[in-house]
């Protein structure tokens, strides 16, 4: 029912996928076909034995010789190298029945299955993600002695110097054991061709299995003169590394890695790379269509041709806000971006919240994944309404398990004098850029909602320092000192208008104040310490851009909340829709207000109650279907699916 021109979401079709891998070529191209993208297969090095095998054949005597007291098995093709380098040498039968003798710790799945073919008993098997790190970390846990040790490292490619230095660091002799060496391809071309198709901005993805492949892409580049433009190319494609080694070599390279899977194999390597790289393709380009002065003109990767519909405008989001007959209702909702999509897991995880707000490219990612994933009829930039605050010195940090804490609130009128003053376009540069990839990346007929939190719920974390249940803090400060209190109202009423119209500048269509924490409050309290500072903030607002005004528990000051302003006004799921909007009004829309629980239920009731709500707004122009709050982490998205369509079809003019 949604008429969104959205780019497809079907994994990797449409996207050219160069992948350097070489022993695994075929399997790799195999997995991005499987997605729907084009493989190309550019082999960036070739394993080469190494000359003589003299310390494979050295290690091999020393170990039969009882000299070796622990072995660390790196690779399986590593651990049948060393087998084929020491045979007629020594005797096999000796040889695996030594190794048999002493410990072996095993990194990864393969070697694991090398060994248990061979018959050597795995004494530790390292768990993932597999890096010299989770080895030491392995080693400590199972309180395996090293102290005066020989323990031999089976390396292959290159050695390991963090490792070996991690075993000499507790005491251990270490043995080196290099059984084959990584060289350039015999045959180059395949790389520089794809070299040239990165710099010529002929590919949307690449996947890197190995550190050693980013060695060579780069010094084939350099070799041919075209290190810049690989660099430049590569700004604007998508990069998938497989796992923490492989990313810290690329960091050090210079290179941005967009992609991480959590497991460090192919398959999952790719199945990230297919739910994240279209939106993220879209988005490094729009990137740089901005730096050389495309503008936001381009939406979605399209520019409209000149005297086409604004597709925005007549947008159904857009005609609920301003009041006009919608072809159905229409449907996003809060928190959309969050922890119960897998998407926004695969990203949150590997960043901290607050990092992730300040990468606009990521943000902008999860803003646009979760619209097209869904399939709502509006976007939402992803961030918090506390970013607004960091910048005053106030010690924000976003804490495990207890949310957002203020490390140094404000408890008294000489507490404002050190708030520090914020520069919007300084501190929040990164959300206005994020606003303005976002916008890009977005189908043109899908509006981006910004938002900020309200002086009253800014202030409640300035003062209380965290979440509260009594608001006892805010309170005192309220009643006990109500200058400092409209002082510090009045500083937040202009940067939430400042903060706001400059999301509105970056290319947000509509705005949504959050009022989260108002409900704590009298009628007149409300009237007196928070109307003429949320109406001040208001009505700085750019003209003509649409305002929803959403507060939780606010049956009670309704009324209030509208005379603040806004065009929508956002209900909570305590209020039946129909009575509040009967009272209200008609002359502004509302939105809601489904309980964000009752999003566990079974399809079919998840269904009735959906239509009970529609029931109530009786198809009324206006009307924009939300939750009652943020939807919770742990909702099952295929729930949120059913909403989301049974909204559409169920209200079909």
């Amino acid at each position: 029912m949604n008429q969104i021109a959205a780019p497809s979401l079907a994994g990797l079709t449409g996207l050219t996928v160069v992948s350097f891998e070489s022993r695994l070529a075929v399997p790799m191209a195999d997995l991005i076909s499987r997605q729907g993208g084009a493989p190309v297969s550019a082999p960036a090095l070739r394993e080469i034995p190494c000359t003589g095998h003299a310390e494979a054949i050295g290690f091999a005597k020393v170990l039969l010789d009882g000299r070796i007291d622990m072995v660390v098995w790196l690779s399986g093709v590593g651990a049948r190298a060393l087998l084929a380098a020491v045979e007629g040498t020594v005797s096999r039968a000796e040889f695996l029945a030594a190794l048999s003798r002493i410990p072996s710790i095993v990194l990864g799945p393969k070697p694991q299955a090398v060994l248990r073919e061979l018959g050597i008993p795995i004494t530790l098997a390292v768990p993932e993600p597999n890096t010299w790190r989770e080895i030491l970390t392995a080693i400590d846990s199972a309180a395996i002695p090293l102290l005066g040790r020989r323990v031999a490292v089976q390396e292959y490619g290159r050695s390991n110097p963090e490792l070996v230095a991690g075993l000499e660091a507790r005491g251990a002799g270490v043995v080196r054991v290099p059984v084959y060496q990584w060289a350039l391809p015999e045959d180059c071309g395949p790389l520089r061709q794809a070299i040239k198709a990165i710099a010529g901005r002929q590919v949307d993805v690449v996947v890197f299995t190995t550190a050693v492949q980013a060695d060579h892409l780069l010094q084939v580049a350099a070799a041919d003169g075209l290190d810049e433009p690989l660099r430049a190319g590569l700004s604007e494609t998508v990069v998938v590394s497989i796992g923490p080694t492989c990313s810290k070599a690329l960091r050090e390279h210079g290179l941005i890695v967009d992609l991480e899977p959590e497991h460090p194999k192919m398959g999952h390597l790719v199945q990230i790379a297919a739910r994240h790289a279209n939106a993220l393709r879209r988005i490094k380009r729009a990137r740089t269509v901005q730096a050389v002065g495309g503008g936001p003109a381009e939406a979605g990767g399209r520019r409209q041709e000149a005297g086409s519909p604004d597709l925005l405008r007549e947008s159904a989001f857009l005609k609920a806000c301003r009041l006009e007959p919608t072809p159905y209702t229409p449907i996003w909702i809060m928190r959309q971006a969050g922890r119960y999509l897998q998407e926004y897991r695969e990203i949150r995880g590997k960043l901290s919240f607050l990092e992730l707000c300040h990468r606009p490219d990521l943000a902008a990612e999860v803003t646009v994944t979760a619209a097209e994933r869904l399939g709502v009829d509006a976007a939402i930039i992803f961030g918090d309404i506390l970013l607004v605050v960091e910048p005053m010195g106030v010690g924000l940090e976003f804490t495990k398990g207890d949310g957002p804490v203020i490390h140094h609130p404000v408890r008294c009128g000489a507490d404002l004098k050190r708030l520090r003053p914020v520069d919007m376009q300084e501190s929040l540069s990164f959300l206005f850029e994020a606003v303005r990839l976002a916008r890009a990346a977005l189908p043109p007929n899908i509006p981006l909602i910004g938002f900020a939190g309200a002086p009253f719920t800014l202030a409640s974390y300035l003062i209380e320092g965290r979440g509260s249940r009594q608001y006892q803090q805010i309170k005192t400060l309220m009643y006990r000192d109500p200058a400092a209190w409209h002082a510090l109202m009045e500083r937040l009423s202009d940067i939430v208008s400042d903060y706001l119209n400059g999301q509105i500048a970056a290319g947000v269509q509509v705005v949504q104040l959050f009022d989260s924490w108002v409900g704590c409050l009298s009628p007149d309290d409300y009237r007196e310490f928070v109307l003429p500072h949320t109406k001040r903030a208001i009505a700085k607002l750019r003209p003509g851009v649409p305002v929803i005004h959403f507060g939780t528990d606010t049956t009670s000051l309704l009324p209030l909340i509208r005379e603040a302003g806004g065009n929508v006004i956002g209900l909570d799921w305590r209020v039946d829709l129909g009575e509040a909007w009967a009272g209200l009004g008609y002359e502004v829309g509302v939105q809601g207000n489904l309980d964000p629980v009752a999003l566990f239920a079974e399809p079919d009731k998840i269904r009735r109650q959906a239509d009970r709500i529609l029931e109530r707004a009786a198809k009324r122009p206006g009307h924009i279907f939300n939750l009652g709050h943020g939807i919770l982490p742990q909702t099952p998205v295929d729930h949120l699916r059913v909403l989301i369509d049974h909204v559409h079809e169920a209200t079909a003019r």
